[in-house]
């Protein structure tokens, strides 16, 4: 790695709720799973979606909250099995294609980092056409830490070496931003509406500035002069 790659922007993109409609994994996560959770254990729905619930907030911003061989286990249903059946629901979100082709077409370097675990990015990949823009994808389960935890950063930067100043992260999740606020990436967004399934929320309400639509970055890499003084030095 030289010095003027280490000099280069990196703009860093989640993906589910950020790239992805958040929808498709609410519906799995919120409405598939307990009802094949209560068909599986003979219980209620408002049983099983209690039972659920408290395992989620057990296990939330952690590697196993991220895992679908975790989530099999835990309450004995196929949860990599259940979103193939569904597939076909898994939509990028409007911009993402042209926000990536822009990104591409002006030389930035695009960077692919989620929480989903291998086998669920492979999923998402196998639907959207993302491959094609990124020339790093990263899943935290081959790192070993969540995003959420500096740890994951730490780790990232020492097999692939960057500049933190010159890194731009856009995510949906405010724990994973003041992650990587914590080690260092000060050029952070948000997203104001990650599923299309829920309202939007309020920018007045994130710590970060948040998009509304994703091409809205475009206009910002290319105002912001730290970034593009870097891109074309």
């Amino acid at each position: 790695m030289s010095y003027s790659d280490l000099q280069q922007p990196i703009v860093m993109f989640d993906m589910d709720g950020t790239l992805l409609d958040l929808a498709f994994d609410d519906f799995i996560w919120n409405h598939c799973l307990p009802e094949r959770h209560a068909q599986v254990h003979q219980c209620t729905l408002a049983q099983s979606q209690q039972t659920l619930f408290q395992f989620y907030q057990q296990h939330k911003h952690t590697l196993s909250w991220y895992s679908s061989a975790y989530w099999t286990a835990k309450v004995g249903v196929d949860v990599l099995q259940l979103q193939y059946e569904h597939r076909e629901k898994i939509r990028a979100r409007v911009g993402c294609h042209q926000l990536l082709q822009q990104l591409n077409a002006q030389g930035y370097r695009c960077w692919l980092l989620t929480n989903a675990d291998r086998a669920g990015l492979q999923l998402k990949l196998e639907n959207v056409e993302l491959s094609p823009y990124f020339e790093l994808m990263i899943s935290s389960e081959e790192l070993g830490h969540a995003k959420e935890d500096v740890g994951f950063w730490q780790k990232l930067q020492q097999q692939h070496p960057f500049d933190p100043a010159q890194a731009v992260f856009i995510d949906d999740t405010v724990a994973v931003l003041k992650g990587a606020k914590d080690f260092g990436i000060t050029q952070l967004f948000s997203i104001l509406q990650p599923s299309s399934s829920k309202a939007a929320r309020l920018s007045t309400e994130l710590p970060y500035p948040a998009l509304d639509q994703l091409t809205e970055l475009f206009d910002y890499l290319e105002t912001n002069t730290q970034v593009t003084d870097a891109k074309t030095a």
